[in-house]
């Protein structure tokens, strides 16, 4: 079912995200995983670009944690590029002590969404924090237990900033779940077969053949001694 509804922003905000109506229209959809309901709102007219949808990569996801039943108590994750923020969210219902990370215009999306589906006693467990890859990372720990990224390999322009990134958050032996849908057109094959095991242990732990999704788990190679020494001294 979908719903759509209208959010009332300040002249200020509509003048900082260089909109000009002075409300984001509102699609909310709900989905079903782990025995919760989610309910994800999409602003629609805000320039958030490919942030303003759920694709299918996050809902493959959100599937395997309920397939495989994994749950994240007393864990550590950081999601790379969360959009709606749905993987981050059912992780934090699960347990998980989380960061919802994206560039700064889609943070408001994201906190609209934990709001609605997070509880308050749990929210203590979830923050979300501006992401930009290749620049910002080191603004963060590298001590996570997971690290999450859904359909975050679309821009072939985009990937040594995102190797850098993942390779810097993982320096600790964070795990890395990265659910990719397969695109030919952004290179994102060669991303994936060739420039990620020079960095990464890969496997490929499910796939969706008929929407070329793959979900690949790693961990970083071995630390080299620079990484070593990075990682002391944080």
């Amino acid at each position: 079912m979908t719903t759509i509804r209208r959010l009332e922003e300040s002249s200020a905000d509509a003048k900082n995200d260089g909109s000009t109506d002075s409300s984001i229209i509102i699609l909310e959809n709900t989905y079903e995983f782990c025995g919760y309901n989610l309910r994800i709102s999409r602003f629609i007219n805000a320039n958030l670009g490919y942030s303003a949808y759920v694709w299918e990569a996050g809902i493959f996801l959100c599937r395997y944690f309920e397939k495989e039943s994994i749950n994240f108590i007393g864990k550590k994750v950081i999601e790379l590029g969360s959009g709606t923020g749905i993987v981050g969210i059912l992780t934090t219902l699960l347990g998980g002590d989380v960061t919802l990370t994206d560039k700064p215009n889609i943070l408001k999306q994201i906190e609209n969404n934990v709001s609605i589906n997070v509880p308050p006693p749990c929210r203590h467990r979830v923050k979300t924090r501006p992401l930009i890859w290749g620049e910002e990372q080191t603004n963060f720990p590298t001590g996570y237990d997971f690290i999450l990224g859904s359909d975050i390999v679309y821009s072939s322009a985009a990937y040594p900033a995102l190797i850098e990134t993942l390779r810097y958050l993982g320096r600790q032996g964070a795990t890395i779940y990265l659910s990719s849908e397969i695109r030919n057109k952004s290179r994102s094959p060669s991303f994936h077969d060739d420039f990620l095991p020079q960095y990464f242990n890969c496997q490929i732990v499910d796939r969706e053949d008929d929407k070329d999704i793959i979900l690949y788990k790693m961990t970083k190679i071995d630390k080299s001694p620079r990484d070593r020494l990075l990682t002391e001294n944080n």
